[in-house]
């Protein structure tokens, strides 16, 4: 939920970019303009022209000046973004590919047996990724519970907020996002790979095992690594991957943590459905 203010009054630094741009543009037409007049024979129509193309470019030039001012406001402002109809609002992206609204992002939190918003919270910030573990905990001292099954979309999968909420006895449900390219260039997703926890494998479309082979640590992430050998061979490999081999990336705690709150049969009855 977002609460709206003018998009033409925010400024970012791609937006005043932009903007630039445009100004820039419009003033080399006029003085295109301006410079074909001079070489016309002169015409009270044309003296008419050459005022209204000069009074576009002492508008533009004011523009610019103002632009330079917001500019330098907004490189001074922490996040690099300023409002000028509400200094507290923020440019927020929307579901909209290139959209987006200027405005703050309202979090609520509701009971899903009665229907009743128990927790609710006004931000600025343009995302709900840092808002999972403060809404959840919210809700869990409203409704004053020990534990606490909250369930979320995948806009506020974060990994630190998933991690806050287990340590205060609240159980998430929520989708991981989509990251990979394969899915759009007609391959098989990291999701079409089952886990089979008995074996630590994982089992692609193909019926291979990819056996778990190593961990290493990447950006401070201990990444667990699977692949199988039998991907130059396989007939599904254009399907698959367009390397050598497809090989699996797993985050460790991830893995280890899913199975040591639900259990293996579970998380196989889970990985079957």
């Amino acid at each position: 939920m977002r609460f709206l203010a003018s998009a033409d009054k925010n400024f970012t630094k791609a937006k005043v970019q932009r903007r630039r741009a445009q100004l820039e543009e419009s003033v080399a037409r006029y003085l295109s303009q301006l410079d074909t007049a001079d070489r016309q024979e002169p015409t009270e129509a044309l003296a008419a022209k050459v005022t209204r193309l000069t009074e576009k470019l002492t508008k533009l030039k004011e523009e610019m000046g103002k632009l330079a001012v917001y500019e330098k406001q907004m490189l001074a402002s922490p996040d690099q973004q300023i409002s000028l109809t509400d200094p507290d609002s923020r440019s927020m992206a929307t579901s909209g590919r290139g959209s987006g609204v200027v405005g703050y992002n309202v979090q609520v939190a509701v009971d899903t047996e009665h229907h009743l918003i128990v927790a609710h919270e006004v931000t600025n910030s343009g995302s709900d990724r840092a808002q999972l573990a403060n809404m959840a905990k919210q809700a869990k001292a409203v409704l004053k519970t020990k534990t606490l099954d909250a369930v979320a979309d995948r806009g506020y999968f974060n990994s630190p907020e998933i991690l806050a909420c287990h340590e205060a006895d609240i159980t998430v449900t929520l989708p991981k996002p989509q990251t990979s390219n394969a899915r759009s260039e007609g391959r098989f997703g990291k999701q079409d790979f089952a886990y089979l926890p008995e074996e630590d494998a994982y089992r692609c479309p193909a019926g291979e095992r990819l056996p778990y082979r190593y961990t290493n640590d990447e950006d401070g992430k201990m990444l667990r690594r699977y692949w199988t050998t039998a991907c130059q061979t396989c007939p599904l490999k254009s399907q698959c991957t367009p390397g050598p081999e497809r090989a699996l990336s797993v985050l460790a705690y991830n893995l280890t943590r899913v199975i040591n709150i639900v259990g293996t049969k579970p998380l196989m009855a889970a990985i079957a459905a």
